[in-house]
């Protein structure tokens, strides 16, 4: 949920001007632009560090959203429940077989069937669905996110849903390539560039995710302390979050981070003529 980002949120871009922001207050008063040289007032800084890292990001979008244009990639909500109704495709022989089906994968993905759906049966809730396919996931969005939460349970494939709010179930437009890792590696590479190191200031950041502070649903149970060494740590965390709450699959979040990688890399060079009045 941390990088979620969503609706009503600083959104990606907003949320790594936060983290800039942070970063020069650790800085502050020792702000070199490239991590060298006479140090620079909060104003200049502030100002050449939103150019390049703003400058950055925009990139990001107009890189990211122009991929999502030109290969219109599938989100995994739509990929999963179209493949589980087609059937299974790991056996020819057995039911629901269509070799453009999910593949079974015990104790994940698994015909339902009646010995399954018995009483005591670990797929019992799916009853009346034999032969189907079932899914070992999360359950979905609890009726009281603030005091329930939904534990993984076999569902039906077919009614697979991401780890998202109930209002935004999963983004509106293509999921190849993935903008929060193109916004993130964006940024994290204008953050080494301007401040002349890879790493957070003091070599460590953290995040305190309190607990209880979950949105989605009832959790955590105890604080959760999110730590990276690095920019770029925190640049691939935030793509993979994507991953593991089912909202992207690999190829979107490591295309996106080469991607995003290029947009930095070619707006700090940029910024630094601006700087330099060329």
């Amino acid at each position: 949920e941390f990088w979620a980002d969503g609706p009503s949120s600083e959104t990606p871009p907003g949320h790594w001007n936060v983290i800039a922001n942070s970063v020069s207050d650790r800085l502050a008063p020792n702000l070199r632009v490239g991590g060298t040289g006479p140090a620079v007032d909060r104003l200049q800084w502030d100002v050449k560090l939103y150019l390049a890292l703003n400058g950055a990001v925009h990139d990001a979008a107009i890189a990211a959203w122009g991929l999502k244009g030109r290969y219109d990639g599938i989100r995994p909500i739509s990929m999963i429940r179209y493949l589980a109704s087609l059937g299974q495709s790991s056996d020819p022989t057995g039911p629901s077989y269509n070799k453009e089906g999910l593949p079974l994968v015990p104790g994940l993905i698994e015909l339902i069937t009646r010995e399954g759906t018995a009483d005591g049966g670990p797929m019992k809730a799916l009853a009346g669905h034999e032969s189907e396919i079932a899914v070992r996931a999360w359950q979905g969005n609890p009726a009281d996110p603030k005091t329930q939460a939904s534990p993984v349970a076999w569902i039906l494939g077919t009614a697979w849903v991401p780890y998202q709010l109930a209002t935004f179930v999963t983004p509106s437009f293509q999921g190849y390539v993935s903008g929060h890792s193109t916004f993130s590696r964006a940024a994290a590479e204008v953050l080494t560039g301007i401040t002349g190191s890879e790493y957070f200031p003091g070599g460590l950041s953290e995040w305190t995710v309190k607990q209880g502070s979950f949105r989605i649903e009832a959790g955590p149970s105890a604080d959760v302390i999110l730590q990276w060494a690095t920019y770029y740590d925190a640049a691939d965390q935030a793509g993979q979050s994507r991953l593991y709450g089912g909202i992207h699959v690999q190829a979107d979040d490591f295309t996106g981070r080469v991607v995003g990688s290029t947009c930095g890399k070619d707006a700090w060079l940029l910024a630094q003529r601006y700087y330099a009045g060329r």
